[in-house]
């Protein structure tokens, strides 16, 4: 839910860019480090449903993902912050960060944020830290290296003006193997 509601998110964004535009009104997605999202605030874990095991379920699961990170933050390998989301119950729990720390993801948010600030042509997003940034190259790799083996297939489909209607033009696919 929490990545179909960023998606969401996105989608609106991208839309309300092109309606401001002709006010000359930029605006930029940032995408922080998760760094910064999870270990700033509390987080709730609901129980674990059968459906979504790693036995029945091969995408990497973001409790796992958290209770990693927050794992790491304890740097200890006994019963830790993380495994509490894990639990049969609802479970909250504050990440354990140092108000130093925590005062410092903030910062390195912020100063990614005002480093855009006053450009005449903003960025659409800003990644904002080392991880997302090689997350998003690897996306965009995957996508274009995806685009290039089915660009013929993509490319196969173009629509024709012929007296006043629209026809498809005449495809020719060939469809290896």
């Amino acid at each position: 839910m929490y990545c179909a509601s960023q998606w969401a998110i996105e989608g609106y964004c991208d839309s309300l860019a092109y309606e401001i535009a002709p006010f000359n009104i930029k605006l930029s997605i940032v995408q922080p480090n998760m760094e910064v999202n999870v270990l700033t605030h509390k987080i709730t874990s609901a129980p674990p449903m059968a459906a979504y095991t790693e036995e029945n379920n091969p995408a990497p699961l973001s409790r796992n993902i958290i209770s990693g990170l927050l794992d790491r933050l304890e740097g200890s390998s006994e019963p830790t912050t993380g495994d509490q989301l894990h639990s049969n119950e609802v479970t909250s729990v504050y990440p354990p960060l140092s108000k130093a720390m925590n005062e410092r993801l903030v910062a390195e948010t912020v100063h990614a944020v005002a480093a855009i600030g006053g450009h005449d042509n903003p960025p659409a997003r800003h990644i904002v830290g080392f991880e997302a940034v090689s997350t998003v190259k690897e996306k965009l790799k995957t996508v274009s290296e995806e685009l290039e083996d089915f660009v013929e297939c993509s490319n196969a489909v173009v629509i024709e003006r012929n007296d006043e209607t629209l026809t498809p033009a005449p495809t020719h696919i060939s469809i290896p193997g």
